[in-house]
């Protein structure tokens, strides 16, 4: 291993994304921001599953939020958590199996 790299971080990033509902959120921000009703509703899970997904994205910093009004919308924390995604998604779907 490189001795002055700390790939602690990465790997956190990584787990974080582990799970195929928490890949199918960060996918739907990287679209825009959605409230998690709009997320619950479009992922038909309940609003309290889609929150605890939210919670570990947030704890991670892949997640941010933002009030609309009333409401609170989840958006992507920056443009390199959408860029990492797509990315790792592309090369998944046209890898060799």
């Amino acid at each position: 291993m490189s001795g002055d790299v700390d790939y602690g971080p990465v790997t956190e990033f990584f787990k974080a994304l582990a799970s195929p509902v928490r890949a199918a959120i960060v996918h739907l921000l990287t679209q825009r921001p959605h409230t998690v009703t709009e997320l619950s509703d479009t992922l038909a899970l309940s609003q309290p599953l889609v929150s605890q997904h939210l919670k570990v994205l947030r704890d991670h910093a892949l997640v941010i939020t933002e009030r609309q009004g009333r409401h609170t919308a989840y958006r992507l924390a920056d443009e390199h958590v959408s860029h990492v995604f797509l990315d790792a998604l592309q090369h998944s779907q046209e890898a060799p199996r």
